[in-house]
């Protein structure tokens, strides 16, 4: 796994104790690529790599959005809104899940993380199906 940057050591840790692979790459912006993300029953892919962006200032810039690769469908046939655009990372086509903080749940520059952003990641997996 490629560690093309050093991560803040809280981060670093959470990481680690999820126990999945991960790594971190540069290609016009530090990327974290976490290995064998699991998904939710319902989609085309038991896994992916989930691709975040680590924004110039992060942790007081936060973080917005995650890319999947492969791209994920539902095996039900309903479309996936906002996941049209490709990113390219490192040489791999990532599909852009355009998800966002609101107003009620804003980033928190000192409780906010990778960790506070992973738990979103799985939310809106999960969210997904109770539209």
């Amino acid at each position: 796994m490629r560690r093309q940057f050093d991560l803040l050591p809280e981060d670093e840790q959470l990481l680690n104790d999820y126990g999945l692979p991960w790594e971190t790459v540069v290609d016009g912006s530090q990327w974290v690529l976490i290995h064998d993300f699991p998904t939710h029953e319902g989609y085309n892919h038991k896994t992916v790599i989930a691709a975040i962006r680590l924004e110039t200032g992060y942790p007081n810039t936060p973080l917005d959005m995650v890319y999947f690769h492969p791209a994920l469908a539902r095996t039900d046939g309903r479309r996936i809104g906002a996941t049209q655009v490709v990113q390219q990372v490192a040489g791999i086509s990532y599909q852009r899940w355009s998800r966002h903080r609101t107003a009620q749940n804003p980033w928190r520059p000192t409780i906010d993380s990778l960790g506070t952003h992973i738990v979103l990641i799985e939310d809106w997996l999960q969210r997904e199906f109770e539209k």
